[in-house]
């Protein structure tokens, strides 16, 4: 399946020297966490506990998945990490560094999955934060719907277009 990504962007297979850009983009995108009272040591050991936790819970809920760096121009600005099941393609996770954001990356990437979905007739999923609206908008936008909701998440579902057949004329 060949993913067609604009924008000068490319995925590729994440490997083990991309780990030091995934823990700095964990850390950014886990703002909440800067948050907590104490030394700054204390602080980025959390950052970290919690990096590796999300590795585990992501390695024990799809062990199938797939984890990508999204690149541009070959410089790492984001991730994604992709599950390719037999009933559906979900996005695990997605993130940007702060600087890549709000370019139309986000939607390129979803786009591009959006049609290896329609490719292999399967839904697109996702869960979300009920919070983060700017995600939620994207996706709606991006013609996505709410499933279901589970407090503090939402599960949206995106459907391929159904193959209309041509009846004997």
């Amino acid at each position: 399946m060949k993913l067609n990504i604009p924008k000068g962007l490319n995925i590729r297979p994440s490997n083990a020297n991309d780990k030091p850009f995934l823990e700095k983009l964990h850390s950014l995108m886990r703002q909440d966490l800067q948050l907590i009272d104490g030394e700054k040591d204390f602080v980025e050991s959390i950052v970290e506990m919690q990096f590796k936790a999300q590795t585990q819970e992501y390695g024990d809920k799809f062990p199938n998945a797939m984890y990508f760096i999204i690149e541009k121009h070959h410089e790492a600005i984001g991730k994604a990490t992709i599950d390719f099941g037999p009933n559906e393609i979900r996005i695990v996770d997605i993130g940007f560094l702060p600087s890549a954001r709000g370019h139309g990356f986000g939607s390129a990437i979803i786009q591009s999955f959006q049609s290896a979905a329609l490719q292999s007739g399967a839904p697109l999923t996702l869960t979300v934060e009920q919070y983060n609206f700017a995600a939620k908008q994207l996706y709606a936008r991006l013609g996505f719907q709410v499933e279901s909701i589970s407090p503090p998440y939402e599960f949206m579902a995106w459907y391929p277009h159904p193959v209309k057949l041509m009846s004997g004329v």
